[in-house]
Protein backbone atom coordinates (compact mmCIF):
# COMPACT_ATOMS: atom_id res chain seq x y z
CA UNK A 1 0.00 0.00 0.00
CA UNK A 2 1.51 3.38 -1.01
CA UNK A 3 2.38 5.77 1.77
CA UNK A 4 0.37 8.91 2.28
CA UNK A 5 1.81 12.39 2.02
CA UNK A 6 1.67 12.73 5.82
CA UNK A 7 3.70 9.53 6.27
CA UNK A 8 6.37 10.75 3.85
CA UNK A 9 6.59 14.05 5.70
CA UNK A 10 6.88 12.22 9.02
CA UNK A 11 9.88 10.27 7.69
CA UNK A 12 11.83 13.40 6.78
CA UNK A 13 14.75 14.11 9.13
CA UNK A 14 13.93 16.67 11.78
CA UNK A 15 16.17 19.69 11.85
CA UNK A 16 17.11 20.91 15.27
CA UNK A 17 16.80 24.60 15.88
CA UNK A 18 20.20 26.14 16.48
CA UNK A 19 20.40 29.50 18.17
CA UNK A 20 23.59 30.34 16.24
CA UNK A 21 21.74 30.06 12.93
CA UNK A 22 19.27 32.68 14.13
CA UNK A 23 22.12 34.86 15.42
CA UNK A 24 23.90 34.75 12.04
CA UNK A 25 20.70 35.70 10.21
CA UNK A 26 20.23 38.69 12.52
CA UNK A 27 23.89 39.72 12.05
CA UNK A 28 23.53 39.55 8.26
CA UNK A 29 20.37 41.66 8.29
CA UNK A 30 21.95 44.25 10.60
CA UNK A 31 25.07 44.25 8.41
CA UNK A 32 22.93 44.92 5.35
CA UNK A 33 21.17 47.93 6.90
CA UNK A 34 24.43 49.24 8.36
CA UNK A 35 26.15 48.99 4.97
CA UNK A 36 23.32 50.87 3.28
CA UNK A 37 23.50 53.62 5.92
CA UNK A 38 27.31 53.98 5.91
CA UNK A 39 27.69 53.95 2.12
CA UNK A 40 24.55 56.03 1.54
CA UNK A 41 23.42 53.46 -1.02
CA UNK A 42 19.72 53.93 -1.51
CA UNK A 43 17.60 52.41 -4.26
CA UNK A 44 15.77 55.73 -4.53
CA UNK A 45 18.79 57.17 -6.39
CA UNK A 46 18.07 54.83 -9.30
CA UNK A 47 14.42 55.88 -9.48
CA UNK A 48 15.30 59.58 -9.22
CA UNK A 49 17.43 59.21 -12.39
CA UNK A 50 15.19 56.67 -14.08
CA UNK A 51 14.32 58.94 -17.01
CA UNK A 52 18.01 59.46 -17.79
CA UNK A 53 18.59 55.71 -17.55
CA UNK A 54 15.74 54.96 -19.96
CA UNK A 55 17.03 57.55 -22.47
CA UNK A 56 20.49 55.94 -22.47
CA UNK A 57 19.03 52.44 -22.65
CA UNK A 58 16.82 53.34 -25.63
CA UNK A 59 19.82 54.76 -27.51
CA UNK A 60 21.83 51.60 -26.79
CA UNK A 61 18.94 49.49 -28.10
CA UNK A 62 19.42 51.19 -31.48
CA UNK A 63 23.06 50.23 -32.13
CA UNK A 64 25.15 51.81 -34.87
CA UNK A 65 25.38 48.81 -37.22
CA UNK A 66 28.03 50.52 -39.30
CA UNK A 67 30.33 50.50 -36.26
CA UNK A 68 30.41 46.68 -36.35
CA UNK A 69 33.26 46.87 -38.88
CA UNK A 70 35.32 48.61 -36.18
CA UNK A 71 34.05 46.64 -33.18
CA UNK A 72 34.60 43.11 -34.53
CA UNK A 73 38.38 43.46 -35.17
CA UNK A 74 38.73 44.98 -31.70
CA UNK A 75 36.87 42.05 -30.20
CA UNK A 76 39.14 39.63 -32.09
CA UNK A 77 42.12 41.42 -30.52
CA UNK A 78 40.44 41.02 -27.12
CA UNK A 79 39.97 37.28 -27.68
CA UNK A 80 43.62 36.95 -28.74
CA UNK A 81 44.61 38.65 -25.49
CA UNK A 82 42.48 36.17 -23.56
CA UNK A 83 44.01 33.21 -25.41
CA UNK A 84 47.60 34.37 -24.84
CA UNK A 85 46.99 35.19 -21.19
CA UNK A 86 45.24 31.87 -20.60
CA UNK A 87 47.93 29.76 -22.29
CA UNK A 88 50.87 31.48 -20.60
CA UNK A 89 49.24 31.65 -17.17
CA UNK A 90 48.09 28.03 -17.33
CA UNK A 91 51.55 26.84 -18.38
CA UNK A 92 53.15 28.55 -15.39
CA UNK A 93 50.36 27.28 -13.11
CA UNK A 94 50.92 23.69 -14.31
CA UNK A 95 54.57 23.66 -13.27
CA UNK A 96 53.92 25.62 -10.07
CA UNK A 97 51.12 23.26 -9.01
CA UNK A 98 53.48 20.28 -9.18
CA UNK A 99 55.94 22.16 -6.97
CA UNK A 100 53.40 22.93 -4.22
CA UNK A 101 51.53 19.61 -4.21
CA UNK A 102 52.65 17.83 -1.04
CA UNK A 103 52.23 14.37 -2.52
CA UNK A 104 54.80 15.32 -5.19
CA UNK A 105 57.24 17.53 -3.25
CA UNK A 106 57.79 16.27 0.30
CA UNK A 107 59.79 19.28 1.52
CA UNK A 108 57.26 21.24 3.61
CA UNK A 109 59.45 24.34 3.75
CA UNK A 110 59.56 24.59 -0.05
CA UNK A 111 55.83 23.97 -0.52
CA UNK A 112 54.99 26.34 2.35
CA UNK A 113 56.99 29.26 0.91
CA UNK A 114 55.66 28.69 -2.61
CA UNK A 115 52.09 28.58 -1.30
CA UNK A 116 52.55 31.90 0.48
CA UNK A 117 53.74 33.45 -2.80
CA UNK A 118 50.75 31.90 -4.59
CA UNK A 119 48.30 33.32 -2.05
CA UNK A 120 49.83 36.80 -2.35
CA UNK A 121 49.48 36.72 -6.14
CA UNK A 122 45.89 35.49 -5.88
CA UNK A 123 44.87 38.45 -3.71
CA UNK A 124 45.65 40.99 -6.46
CA UNK A 125 42.52 41.74 -8.56
CA UNK A 126 42.74 41.75 -12.35
CA UNK A 127 42.06 45.49 -12.68
CA UNK A 128 44.92 46.32 -10.32
CA UNK A 129 47.19 43.95 -12.27
CA UNK A 130 46.17 45.74 -15.45
CA UNK A 131 46.92 49.16 -13.95
CA UNK A 132 50.34 47.96 -12.75
CA UNK A 133 51.32 46.56 -16.15
CA UNK A 134 50.01 49.65 -17.98
CA UNK A 135 52.36 51.69 -15.78
CA UNK A 136 55.26 49.30 -16.52
CA UNK A 137 54.90 48.58 -20.27
CA UNK A 138 52.53 51.35 -21.35
CA UNK A 139 49.03 51.42 -22.84
CA UNK A 140 48.23 48.53 -25.17
CA UNK A 141 47.44 44.82 -25.42
CA UNK A 142 50.81 43.74 -23.95
CA UNK A 143 49.74 45.08 -20.55
CA UNK A 144 46.44 43.23 -20.87
CA UNK A 145 48.12 39.94 -21.79
CA UNK A 146 50.51 40.19 -18.84
CA UNK A 147 47.66 41.01 -16.44
CA UNK A 148 45.62 38.06 -17.72
CA UNK A 149 48.66 35.79 -17.45
CA UNK A 150 49.07 36.54 -13.75
CA UNK A 151 45.31 36.41 -13.16
CA UNK A 152 45.04 33.02 -14.93
CA UNK A 153 47.92 31.70 -12.87
CA UNK A 154 46.05 32.60 -9.69
CA UNK A 155 42.84 30.89 -10.85
CA UNK A 156 44.33 27.69 -12.28
CA UNK A 157 47.10 27.02 -9.75
CA UNK A 158 44.68 26.85 -6.81
CA UNK A 159 42.30 24.44 -8.51
CA UNK A 160 45.02 22.31 -10.07
CA UNK A 161 47.27 21.71 -7.08
CA UNK A 162 44.24 20.69 -5.01
CA UNK A 163 43.29 18.20 -7.75
CA UNK A 164 46.84 16.79 -7.73
CA UNK A 165 46.71 16.24 -3.97
CA UNK A 166 43.52 14.17 -4.27
CA UNK A 167 44.80 11.64 -6.84
CA UNK A 168 45.21 7.93 -6.11
CA UNK A 169 48.61 7.51 -4.38
CA UNK A 170 48.93 3.87 -5.48
CA UNK A 171 50.67 4.45 -8.84
CA UNK A 172 53.07 6.96 -7.23
CA UNK A 173 54.02 4.49 -4.49
CA UNK A 174 54.48 1.68 -7.03
CA UNK A 175 56.84 3.70 -9.23
CA UNK A 176 58.73 5.02 -6.20
CA UNK A 177 59.25 1.43 -5.02
CA UNK A 178 60.93 0.44 -8.29
CA UNK A 179 63.25 3.47 -8.22
CA UNK A 180 61.55 5.82 -10.69
CA UNK A 181 62.65 9.47 -10.64
CA UNK A 182 60.34 12.49 -10.20
CA UNK A 183 59.84 13.10 -13.91
CA UNK A 184 58.92 9.48 -14.52
CA UNK A 185 56.49 9.52 -11.58
CA UNK A 186 54.84 12.70 -12.88
CA UNK A 187 54.63 11.37 -16.44
CA UNK A 188 53.35 7.86 -15.73
CA UNK A 189 51.53 8.16 -12.36
CA UNK A 190 50.33 11.75 -12.03
CA UNK A 191 49.55 13.02 -15.54
CA UNK A 192 47.07 10.28 -16.53
CA UNK A 193 45.00 11.08 -13.45
CA UNK A 194 44.88 14.87 -13.69
CA UNK A 195 45.22 15.93 -17.32
CA UNK A 196 41.44 16.11 -17.90
CA UNK A 197 41.05 18.28 -14.79
CA UNK A 198 43.81 20.59 -16.00
CA UNK A 199 42.20 21.08 -19.42
CA UNK A 200 38.85 21.72 -17.73
CA UNK A 201 40.38 24.39 -15.49
CA UNK A 202 42.10 26.03 -18.46
CA UNK A 203 38.80 26.26 -20.33
CA UNK A 204 37.14 27.72 -17.23
CA UNK A 205 39.93 30.32 -16.94
CA UNK A 206 39.50 31.21 -20.62
CA UNK A 207 35.79 31.90 -20.05
CA UNK A 208 36.68 34.31 -17.26
CA UNK A 209 39.48 35.94 -19.25
CA UNK A 210 37.28 36.75 -22.25
CA UNK A 211 35.06 38.81 -19.96
CA UNK A 212 37.95 40.23 -17.93
CA UNK A 213 39.85 41.33 -21.05
CA UNK A 214 36.95 43.56 -22.13
CA UNK A 215 37.09 45.36 -18.78
CA UNK A 216 40.89 45.67 -18.79
CA UNK A 217 40.67 47.86 -21.88
CA UNK A 218 38.90 50.41 -19.70
CA UNK A 219 42.22 51.17 -17.98
CA UNK A 220 44.23 51.19 -21.21
CA UNK A 221 45.24 47.53 -21.30
CA UNK A 222 44.19 47.03 -24.93
CA UNK A 223 41.20 45.37 -26.52
CA UNK A 224 37.65 46.52 -27.10
CA UNK A 225 37.24 47.91 -23.59
CA UNK A 226 39.24 51.03 -24.50
CA UNK A 227 36.77 51.90 -27.26
CA UNK A 228 33.86 51.11 -24.97
CA UNK A 229 35.19 53.73 -22.58
CA UNK A 230 35.69 56.28 -25.38
CA UNK A 231 32.15 55.90 -26.74
CA UNK A 232 30.73 56.35 -23.24
CA UNK A 233 32.85 59.45 -22.63
CA UNK A 234 31.51 61.17 -25.77
CA UNK A 235 27.93 59.96 -25.06
CA UNK A 236 27.78 58.01 -28.33
CA UNK A 237 25.47 55.37 -26.92
CA UNK A 238 24.56 53.91 -30.32
CA UNK A 239 28.19 52.82 -30.77
CA UNK A 240 28.30 51.69 -27.14
CA UNK A 241 25.26 49.51 -27.80
CA UNK A 242 26.99 47.98 -30.84
CA UNK A 243 30.09 47.13 -28.79
CA UNK A 244 28.01 45.61 -25.97
CA UNK A 245 25.96 43.56 -28.45
CA UNK A 246 29.08 42.13 -30.10
CA UNK A 247 30.61 41.32 -26.70
CA UNK A 248 27.44 39.57 -25.48
CA UNK A 249 27.13 37.42 -28.62
CA UNK A 250 30.77 36.30 -28.56
CA UNK A 251 30.89 35.70 -24.79
CA UNK A 252 27.70 33.60 -24.89
CA UNK A 253 29.09 31.49 -27.76
CA UNK A 254 32.45 30.98 -26.02
CA UNK A 255 30.77 30.13 -22.71
CA UNK A 256 28.55 27.56 -24.41
CA UNK A 257 31.43 25.88 -26.28
CA UNK A 258 33.63 25.90 -23.18
CA UNK A 259 30.89 24.46 -20.95
CA UNK A 260 30.10 21.65 -23.39
CA UNK A 261 33.81 20.88 -23.82
CA UNK A 262 34.32 20.66 -20.04
CA UNK A 263 31.27 18.42 -19.66
CA UNK A 264 32.62 16.09 -22.37
CA UNK A 265 36.04 15.98 -20.71
CA UNK A 266 34.66 15.06 -17.29
CA UNK A 267 32.51 12.16 -18.57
Amino acid sequence: MPKSKEQHLAELPKKKFKIMNFVWVVIMILGLFLSVDVTNTHISVLFNNFSQFTDIFVQMCHPDWGYAATAIPLLIETIKMAILGTVMGSGIAFVYSLLIARNIVKNKAVTGILRIIMNIVRTIPDLLLGAIFVAVVGIGPVAGVLALTVFTFGVVVKLFYEAIETIDPGPIEALTAVGANKLQIIHFAVMPQIITYFISYVLYAFEINVRASTVLGYIGAGGIGLYLQQTLQVFDYAKTGMIILVIIIVVVIIDYISTKSREALMK
